[in-house]
């Protein structure tokens, strides 16, 4: 692969990050709900869930969901589904407050909310059929056929995974921090429902995905 190729990837790439799809609402949402600390558990999330999706696309998933509307409406549906369900919850949710003498309950319910975050980005990400059928698609754009192929796309995956992980980590850091210096219990409710919005918005443009 030439160092030509590999740029116009990365300037691809950048152009396929920057555009708000539904994993970046899904994590600027968690983000406004649980502030930075949901950083690290949304974009490891993300980062398991892209990686599975370019695997799945590699290994043929990809082409069988582009000729497949019965599978491709499931996986659709699913994400649709677990999208709405996450923003109903995110609007219900009461915000959490705790006293020194409770630092402990504290850390337990962020190592619980972190496994949940981290689940949630991983399975909107991960069972994406447009993601997985893009990938398909697109990766192969950038292959040299007449060197080893297998060296071009660890090249390929680990690039558009640091792009991917930068990327997201800027949306949740700027959302959480929004999150953070807000210390009105009315005014964080209020975030809660504008996450909670986000991530239902976000299963509505899931859910007019088509195959093409």
């Amino acid at each position: 692969m030439s160092l030509e190729i590999w740029l116009a990837f990365v300037l691809a790439t950048v152009v396929f990050c920057i555009i708000p799809g539904p994993t970046v609402i899904l994590v600027v949402g968690q983000a406004i709900a649980h502030g930075k600390k949901s950083v690290v558990p949304l974009v490891a999330g993300v980062l398991a869930g892209d990686f599975t999706a370019m695997t799945l696309s590699v290994i043929g998933l990809g082409a069988i969901l582009a000729a497949s509307a019965s599978l491709f409406l499931v996986l659709k549906w699913f994400g649709v589904g677990y999208l709405i369900y996450l923003g109903i919850k995110t609007w219900r949710q009461t915000p959490q407050q705790f006293a020194d003498a409770d630092f402990e309950g504290a850390q337990d319910v962020g190592k619980k909310q972190g496994r949940s975050m981290f689940r949630s980005a991983f399975l909107v990400t991960a069972l994406n059929p447009k993601d997985i059928i893009f990938f398909v698609a697109f990766l192969p754009q950038f292959i040299d056929p007449h060197t080893a192929v297998f060296p071009q796309w660890l090249i390929l995956m680990a690039t558009l995974l640091c792009l991917v992980g930068i990327n997201i980590s800027v949306y949740t850091y700027f959302a959480g921090t929004v999150r953070q210096r807000i210390q009105s219990y009315q005014a964080r409710k209020r975030l809660n429902r504008v996450g909670g919005t986000a991530l239902v918005s976000a299963g509505l443009i899931t859910a007019t995905l088509q195959r093409s």
